[in-house]
């Protein structure tokens, strides 16, 4: 990689820290705030959780339509996919923190196995979520600094990881949604 590339490279990582640290935090206090406990007049947002659901089902078929994409040669294609699964990504995070924000967190009523199946799926699709945070920005940094040999290297770890996290997302929503209030 060239200097010019390493230093662009370099003032992205920056964020690409601070954005991998202070996102979590971010959601994890705010997941811990309801907006009606501490007096706010707000409905439920009730009708999110198959909204943010179907945006990580959309999110999973733009993450396999981009790796077509590139392996048809069509980069261009390729970026925007990309661009928009991040844009679906940032898009699921502000309704997934909005609906917890208004709404009491929902119990999963399943028993026996699939309670254990369920329970798995949803620890390993949260610290994946975490885990993909710096895993998509450092993937995305080295695509739009030109630096695409190391570029492919990460996205080969990332890929799969988010795209496990997207499809999970939705499994977990499947899995819950009879339980909601």
């Amino acid at each position: 990689m060239n200097a010019p590339n390493l230093e662009k490279e370099k003032k992205y990582n920056k964020w690409v820290v601070v954005l991998s640290i202070v996102i979590p935090i971010a959601v994890a206090v705010l997941f811990g705030v309801n907006l009606r406990d501490l007096g706010f007049d707000v409905a439920p947002l009730t009708m999110l959780p198959p909204i943010y659901a179907a945006i990580n089902g959309l999110t999973a078929l733009i993450l396999i339509a981009a790796v077509v994409a590139i392996k048809k040669k069509n980069i261009v294609l390729h970026e925007n996919l990309m661009t928009t699964a991040i844009g679906c990504s940032v898009i699921f995070l502000v309704l997934y923190v909005a609906y917890h924000m208004t709404s009491d967190s929902t119990v999963f009523g399943g028993e026996g196995a699939i309670k254990y199946i369920y329970y798995f799926i949803l620890i390993t699709h949260i610290l994946l979520s975490i885990v993909i945070i710096p895993f998509v920005l450092i993937t995305y940094v080295r695509a739009i600094t030109n630096s695409i040999e190391r570029h492919k290297k990460i996205a080969k770890i990332t890929f799969p990881m988010w795209l496990y996290v997207a499809l999970t997302g939705v499994i977990v929503y499947l899995m819950i949604s009879p339980y909601y209030a």
